[in-house]
């Protein structure tokens, strides 16, 4: 069991796979005076134990009245957890804009794109290069053989 676990644990997650090239310099520090926190009624699929449990978080950050809600998970303690992840990702791009994490990501999946797309093309241009020449060579070695 333990083994599973482990292995489990030790993938990296694919939208931050090259964590290590990431700057989090200038990632935001979360106070708790600078925020704002209410539970409320939850909403959506579930029927009656979702609609009159108080496990919604809405989150409010103070000094940019950035807000989030956060309904996703049955349990209040979750959903706290889940909605400062949240708060934090929203506050990292309001603030540092092209320099945040979200944008690093986005720019290195870009530049990944771009990356296999120039090989892939390279690779279609090397490949019908050597079509080209195995037709010419291929004729001129058929009528040798042809000859003799």
């Amino acid at each position: 069991m333990l083994r599973g676990l482990v292995r489990f644990l030790a993938l990296p997650k694919p939208a931050v796979r090259c964590k290590s090239n990431l700057d989090y310099s200038r990632f935001p520090a979360l106070q708790e005076s600078d925020i704002e926190e209410t539970f409320t009624r939850g909403s959506g699929p579930g029927g009656q134990a979702v609609n009159k449990t108080s496990n919604c978080v809405f989150l409010r950050h103070l000094p940019t009245n950035i807000t989030v809600k956060c309904h996703t998970h049955r349990l209040a303690s979750k959903n706290r957890v889940e909605a400062r992840k949240l708060l934090l990702e929203k506050l990292d791009v309001h603030l540092n804009g092209e320099h945040s994490i979200a944008a690093q990501v986005k720019a290195q999946e870009q530049r990944k794109s771009t990356e296999q797309r120039r090989r892939q093309e390279k690779l279609q241009e090397m490949k019908k290069s050597w079509q080209d020449r195995e037709r010419t060579d291929g004729g001129t070695k058929s009528t040798d053989k042809e000859l003799l």
